[in-house]
């Protein structure tokens, strides 16, 4: 499980690095998930990072705090396709007219966090 955690912390990564250079391209990757079917696959994402960081926790750096991101990751990612896909247009059309900085700057905390789960399941 943890390889399967490092491959999805590393496709995080990428897709913050992606979004730092270039926020439309980001926003265009996102917006591809605007379908019911994108919604489902989302989900599916969450739920397999959060299943993976969970079974990955004990041979990770930091095994409580990898342990309770497997489980609120995995839980978000049930509630993903309750969200809605109107409900998901309406916050990627609101999170593409604040700007490029602001764009940047979630893409940057994407490229954060997946760097520093790969930092802490590395052995």
């Amino acid at each position: 499980m943890t390889l399967v955690a490092l491959i999805i912390c590393l496709l995080l990564s990428a897709v913050g690095a992606v979004g730092v250079a270039s926020p439309p391209r980001l926003l265009a990757f996102v917006r591809s998930f605007q379908t019911p079917m994108g919604l489902y696959y989302a989900a599916a994402i969450r739920v397999v990072l959060g299943v993976a960081l969970f079974f990955a926790a004990p041979d990770s750096r930091a095994p409580e705090l990898i342990r309770i991101l497997g489980i609120f990751i995995g839980v978000m990612g049930l509630i993903t396709p309750f969200f809605g896909v109107d409900r998901f247009r309406r916050l990627l059309d609101w999170w593409s007219e604040q700007g490029t900085a602001f764009v940047r700057v979630w893409a940057l905390l994407a490229l954060a966090l997946g760097l520093s789960l790969v930092y802490a399941l590395v052995p």
